[in-house]
């Protein structure tokens, strides 16, 4: 099957990791729909790419922290009516802090389990059906170096990275027999806008295009294989 002929999605897909994404599948040829919280974000992102390439990309503003914008993101996919080659599955949000100063209330949580865990949970149970009848496909989680060490400094971010990694394993088990590929990424320190301000210089991270690069190759391999985590460091390991 031609790849134009077919639909990688990227959630989260204007800026950093998933804007990466975006581009590499374009440039392999697919048709590539996204989202993002920002409806201005979007329409950055479009104006940036190659003029070529906007015709192969559909986007769709969308907090898929939000049950009901998962279910509108999905109808919008959906309603592209091209079969799913891939959904990667790169939305989340980023906030430090240690568990014992978090909010009493646990909105902290919440806000962590619905942006990162719950988005990708949401996406998923919406898409599965298309995948699991059309029986072949890919699905990605990004996840993080945080999904597979606690630091002190990760609070209900790492629980939700954490738990992240636990849905991509359990949907690698149900998915064997039917020929949808199942893949955790887990990128460590990776130069985008969650390390502003750090104060190290670009070099001492992973640039975003190595990430996608990397999904791209797992991506690429014979339908027989499948790389189940994809760990991703800095050369110089990770920074805490």
């Amino acid at each position: 099957m031609n790849s134009s002929s077919q639909l990688v999605v990227v959630t989260g897909g204007s800026q950093g990791i998933g804007r990466a994404l975006v581009e590499r599948f374009l440039r392999a040829g697919y048709a590539v729909a996204t989202c993002a919280r920002s409806a201005q974000g979007l329409a950055q992102l479009r104006a940036e790419l190659p003029t070529a390439a906007l015709g192969q990309l559909h986007t769709h503003p969308a907090d898929l922290g939000q049950w009901d914008d998962c279910q509108r993101f999905a109808g919008f996919v959906l309603s592209l009516g091209l079969p799913l080659a891939a959904l990667i599955n790169n939305a989340g949000a980023f906030a430090p802090g240690r568990l014992q100063d978090e909010p009493a209330d646990g909105s902290r949580l919440r806000d962590m389990l619905g942006a990162n865990l719950l988005s990708a949970y949401d996406v998923t149970r919406a898409l599965l059906p298309a995948f699991t009848a059309q029986r072949n496909g890919h699905i990605f989680t990004i996840c993080s170096t945080a999904s597979l060490m606690a630091y002190p400094n990760g609070g209900s971010y790492g629980i939700a990275k954490f738990a992240l990694l636990g849905f991509t394993k359990t949907l690698r088990e149900e998915l064997k027999t039917q020929n949808v590929r199942v893949t955790a990424v887990l990128p460590g320190a990776t130069l985008t806008r969650s390390w502003d301000g750090v104060g190290e210089p670009p070099e001492r991270f992973i640039r975003c295009e190595d990430v996608a690069e990397a999904v791209f190759s797992a991506f690429s391999l014979s339908p027989q294989a499948v790389v189940e985590e994809l760990v991703i460091r800095p050369q110089l390991g990770d920074l805490l």
